[in-house]
């Protein structure tokens, strides 16, 4: 049996420069979200989902592109050369 999912409204802290665009990429993959004038974005988590893929978006725009390489590289298992 599954448990029920649970609705969670979070308020989540990004670059003020970067918010439309996260708000943008949440809309396309169906995560409720919002996002109002000189408001922060607003993000209703209803699966774990959901959560992770706020995880990745927000990560997109937080971290450097050697450590997104580094990260693929360990999902891989390869050492790739750049």
């Amino acid at each position: 049996m599954k448990p029920p999912q649970t609705q969670v409204k979070q308020v989540v802290e990004v670059n003020w420069a970067d918010r439309w665009q996260v708000y943008l990429r949440l809309q396309e993959l169906g995560i409720p979200s919002w996002c109002e004038s000189n408001q922060p974005l607003t993000v209703e988590i209803v699966s774990v989902v959901a959560a992770i893929q706020l995880w990745s978006v927000i990560r997109q725009f937080t971290v450097s592109r050697q450590e997104m390489i580094w990260t693929l590289k360990q999902c891989w298992g390869r050492d790739w050369k750049f």
